[in-house]
């Protein structure tokens, strides 16, 4: 039973699952900020968001097993379709599951936000079997870093500032959006630095591989050090105080990995990307921060 959970549990991939937490958690902060906010709403939107990234992790999981990207020797982390922990058959129930009960929690979402987040939730599920799976996958035409960008940045942080009471379109949670959503590219610009070769090999054309190697890195360094002039806008244009640049303690740290992605190569990459996807969270928590004090 407990090797079984384990497995289910390397599945899921639980340290990517900052990347769904951390627009959620900016979200929450700027209607907390705004004069609103709701607990059981935000308990659920965050459970919500935390299934629809395991169901999409489990249709990546198998469905690259099933189109040829995922074989022996890849540098990545265990997949478990590929390393046969788990059947084809049991992967996809699981996927299933998954979304299923993020549709359950979409319920009440639905009937707190109307319409649009029935529109947001459906297109976040179909676009997450579509990542990898169905006639035209976004991971394998290059459209992987438009897809992170919209649902792990624009949408996430707007949904949930909208789902607590605020307007659908609003500029300041629209830029949060962009700023979340850029680092969220990060950490897929460099899995897909790492799997460059095998996924040219299996014909999976991410951006990295149409563009290369030295075009990836520049936009990782790009979108990992853009986010950091967010706090001049909040400053200017929000309310004149010091808290927004809290998120600037981080810049040693985000400058270190613009560098590192110059020398690292292969299976340090996966080191890389782990460090990538915590400077993400931490970014939400201390920008978040800012909001609250």
């Amino acid at each position: 039973m407990t090797q079984k959970f384990h497995i289910w549990l390397v599945a899921s991939r639980p340290k990517t699952l900052t990347a769904s937490i951390s627009p959620i958690i900016l979200g929450l902060s700027f209607a907390y900020y705004s004069g609103f906010f709701n607990s059981l709403t935000a308990i659920i939107t965050i459970l919500a968001a935390i299934l629809i990234q395991i169901g999409t992790n489990l249709a990546n999981d198998v469905f690259d097993f099933e189109k040829g990207a995922d074989f022996q020797g890849r540098l990545g982390p265990t997949r478990v379709t590929q390393a046969g922990l788990l059947t084809v058959e049991q992967v996809k129930k699981g996927m299933i599951f998954s979304f299923s009960i993020a549709l359950f929690f979409g319920f009440y979402l639905s009937w707190i936000g109307g319409l649009p987040i029935v529109i947001i939730g459906s297109t976040a599920i179909l676009a997450g079997i579509a990542y990898t799976g169905g006639p035209f996958p976004l991971g394998y035409n290059g459209l992987g870093d438009i897809f992170v960008f919209v649902f792990f940045g624009l949408i996430a942080v707007a949904g949930t500032f909208y789902l607590q009471g605020g307007p659908l379109f609003d500029s300041t949670s629209l830029i949060l959006g962009v700023c979340i959503g850029l680092i969220a590219d990060c950490i897929l610009i460099i899995n897909n630095l790492r799997d460059i070769e095998t996924d040219r090999k299996s014909g999976k054309n991410t951006l990295a591989v149409r563009m290369g190697k030295k075009f990836s890195i520049l936009q990782y360094n790009l979108f990992l050090i853009l986010p950091f002039a967010i706090p001049f806008y909040l400053y200017y244009f929000v309310e004149t105080k010091f808290s927004w640049f809290l998120c600037f303690f981080l810049l040693p740290l985000a400058l270190n990995l613009a560098i590192l992605s110059w020398t690292k190569t292969d299976e340090e990459l996966n080191n890389l990307l782990e460090q990538t996807a915590r400077l993400q969270f931490l970014y939400a928590l201390m920008l978040s921060l800012g909001f609250i004090v």
